[in-house]
């Protein structure tokens, strides 16, 4: 069988071993037909065969984000982006300006503030909104989606007063007079959900925007958390229709909320199990995060004694939802910032496997932001996937040290555990959480890999004994999620019968310095042995 294309690298890394090699890979229609020494090359090569020798730049499986949120990223990328407002009032000025530039869009919408950032960290209100956009409603999302700011208008617009009732886990802030201030807090952001609603034009052109950043950032596969605190963003229908049309360039594998209600998870199941566009499970919240002490801790908070955080239900809930959805067969992944919520986690699985017996159900912990050591074993033991975002590191860790203050000395010791997990043999798939941090893998494996902020501190890493090396990195972030995903046999490594999915980058990671990591550029991107990106 002579290939159609062969990429031909002396940094190929087939994600088997720990090292590149000098070789090549050779595509025929959407599958790597071989892989091998340059010796081997004669052997695809035909009459008609493209050779790209592309030197000395890495040639990797595509990555593969393991947690992201694909349409609420796409809002992001489309809407107006505030993650750079400084204060709330240049916040406010910010959506302004884009309101007078966007006069058709009925809402005006905007993503990514975050008062952490701001001077005194004050909570913002529609006050500051309502002093600019009087009349025009007004819905911004904060940098996690757990929370929403609106003005006068939007309160108006959506039925929010006084007397809204506040749903569990969710708060709707409200000032002296018992008034809503503007605010609302995780669940509660389900009241905002109808200024999401939009038109088929908008849709695709957010979808078209979405594919366009994931072939650029070398993703050729995302696992898409759908679910929210509260509410879902995202519809399969629609990425189905991108599908048929051929233009769906990454390969969506979609979860669906857990929460007692399995007939829904069964018609997602049988409906959705394409190539490129899959259900993949069902995902809840346990906790919220330590940075606002809504993450669940076995101890009490350092800088607040009296709160250990909480769960968004009862853990008899939680308990009883996992059995039935385990018992049918579904992959459950379950949002745990802090270490209770953990091993919360941790337990719950593990009473599913008691009840209804061991299988391979590949159920997953997300972020394990902190983890008491105890549990580092479990991962491997009960088959429980890691999903970590290394990126999250910089939520407090490097910068303003807000985690240290949160945890104290002793615990924060054990913040994103990413080395002593895979010490004690846990499978760790990476991703973003994007939009909650940038696409871009190169800064989660840079983090992974050093521990350190863009300017180089702290000096020897946040928690040095957490690094892990490149290699294990890139593994994590393309044959690791492969297997997440139970797609081990398609995706995720390179070579002979897997799918055409590969990634250039624009130099050879293990040359250089780690520095450097942030510095890459993805040079091709190709899906299905087809170039979706290209310098």
């Amino acid at each position: 069988m002579k290939a159609e294309k062969i990429l031909v690298s002396t940094a190929l890394f087939t994600g088997n071993t720990v090292s590149p090699i000098d070789g090549f890979v050779a595509l025929k229609d959407d599958v790597i037909i071989g892989v091998g020494p340059r010796s081997e090359i004669e052997s695809f090569a035909g009459p008609y065969t493209e050779v790209w020798d592309v030197g000395n730049r890495l040639v990797a499986a595509g990555f593969h984000d393991f947690h992201l949120h694909w349409f609420l990223g796409a809002m992001f990328e489309g809407f107006c982006q505030l993650t750079f407002g400084s204060t709330e009032e240049l916040t406010a000025k910010m959506v302004a300006e884009y309101a007078r530039e966007n006069p058709d869009e009925e809402w005006v919408l905007g993503f990514g503030w975050h008062h952490v950032r701001w001077p005194g960290q004050t909570l913002p209100t529609r006050h500051s909104l309502d002093q600019y956009l009087p009349h025009r409603p007004v819905v911004l999302l904060n940098e996690e989606a757990h929370s929403a700011w609106l003005n006068s208008a939007a309160l108006e617009k959506l039925g929010i007063h006084r007397d809204t009732p506040e749903p569990p886990f969710g708060k709707i802030e409200k000032d002296d007079q018992g008034e809503p201030t503007g605010f609302l807090y995780e669940t509660a952001v389900q009241y905002v959900v109808d200024a999401f609603t939009f038109d088929k034009k908008v849709k695709t052109r957010l979808m078209n925007g979405m594919l366009k950043k994931t072939a650029s950032c070398g993703i050729t596969s995302v696992s898409d958390m759908l679910p929210l605190p509260g509410y879902t963003l995202g519809d399969p229908g629609f990425y189905q229709t991108f599908e048929e049309k051929g233009l769906l360039t990454t390969r969506i594998h979609f979860l669906d909320v857990l929460d007692g209600n399995l007939e829904r998870g069964i018609y997602f199941r049988e409906k959705y199990q394409s190539d490129k566009l899959q259900f993949s499970g069902l995902k809840q919240f346990l906790d919220g995060v330590p940075l606002t002490y809504t993450g669940y801790l076995l101890q009490p908070y350092a800088d607040r004694p009296k709160e250990t955080g909480g769960t968004i239900f009862e853990p008899d809930v939680y308990r009883k939802w996992i059995e039935d959805a385990d018992r049918e067969g579904f992959r459950i992944r379950l949002h745990a910032c802090g270490d209770a919520a953990v091993r919360l986690g941790l337990d719950v699985y593990e009473h599913a496997r008691n009840v209804n017996g061991t299988r391979d159900s590949r159920h997953t912990i997300e972020h394990i932001e902190v983890c008491d050591p105890h549990d580092f074993e479990r991962f491997a033991k009960l088959g429980v996937i890691a999903s970590i975002q290394p990126e999250h590191l910089t939520s407090g860790s490097m910068d303003t040290h807000a985690y240290l203050d949160r945890l104290g000395m002793e615990r924060a010791r054990y913040t994103w555990p990413i080395g002593s997990l895979q010490q004690n043999n846990a499978c760790i798939a990476f991703g973003t959480d994007f939009p909650i941090v940038d696409l871009n893998p190169m800064p989660g494996l840079y983090r992974a890999v050093t521990r350190k902020h863009e300017d180089g501190s702290p000096l020897g890493g946040w928690n040095p004994h957490e690094k892990i090396s490149l290699a294990h990195a890139l593994i994590h972030y393309t044959k690791s999620p492969a297997y997440g995903n139970f797609r081990e046999h398609e995706l995720g490594t390179i070579e002979a019968g897997k799918k055409a999915d590969l990634v250039v980058l624009d130099r050879n990671p293990f040359d250089v310095d780690s520095e450097e990591i942030l510095e890459m550029n993805v040079w091709m991107t190709l899906m299905d042995g087809k170039i979706v990106f290209e310098k």
